[in-house]
């Protein structure tokens, strides 16, 4: 299916809210990368997303929310930095590493005690997220070590038939995924992306 990512059809996210209750993988567009959407409170759809990517079983899921309510629910604190980062780059290509809540599944925490949310920019994807009624997860839609994919051609190529469907948005504005930085002790960035690294100088510090 081919969308508008920044004007979506209501059909359109019905039938990948849809796809996602049923325990489907889905890939989509956001404002950075294609990324794999699925029910993070489904061990079925999070193993197959371990499956689609062939990812070390280690490594935590990154979950995409669309309002502070949401994360509200998926922390257990929230770090005297997160009200200021989020007010200014929230919604947008910044994933914030936080205190994992017990609501998370360890299949999402791998362990760590934390999870990495982030509220993208995209109507789509945060429509899809409202219409699902929680959390998703907001992996790249690509195999593990290869590049992020930035169309839904290059999702193909790299995934083929293992996801359930794949959302046509066009190309992305950017080859970057988030930039990610941990809050759970002192503030630090853990991966350069789509944000540029001096805008958060004044949070790291």
């Amino acid at each position: 299916m081919a969308i508008d990512p920044w004007r979506p059809t209501w059909g359109t996210v019905r039938d990948a809210a849809r796809a996602i209750r049923r325990k489907e993988v889905i890939a989509i567009p956001t404002d950075t990368v294609y990324g794999l959407a699925g029910d993070p409170f489904q061990a079925e759809a999070v193993e197959r997303i371990f499956r689609i990517k062939r990812r070390p079983g280690d490594e935590p899921i990154l979950l995409l929310i669309a309002s502070l309510e949401q994360l509200r629910t998926l922390v257990t604190d929230e770090p005297g930095a997160l009200r200021a980062i989020a007010a200014r780059f929230w919604p947008g290509p910044l994933t914030l590493i936080l205190p994992a809540s017990e609501r998370v599944p360890i299949a999402i925490t791998r362990g760590t005690g934390k999870v990495a949310v982030r509220w993208p920019a995209a109507p789509f994807a945060q429509a899809l997220i409202r219409e699902v009624g929680g959390a998703v997860t907001g992996t790249s839609a690509n195999i593990s070590g290869r590049p992020a994919a930035a169309t839904a051609e290059e999702v193909a190529r790299q995934l083929g038939n293992s996801v359930y469907s794949i959302v046509d948005g066009g190309r992305a504005r950017t080859r970057q995924p988030s930039t990610i930085v941990d809050l759970t002790e002192k503030p630090r960035m853990v991966r350069p992306g789509a944000l540029p690294p001096a805008l958060l100088a004044a949070y790291l510090r």
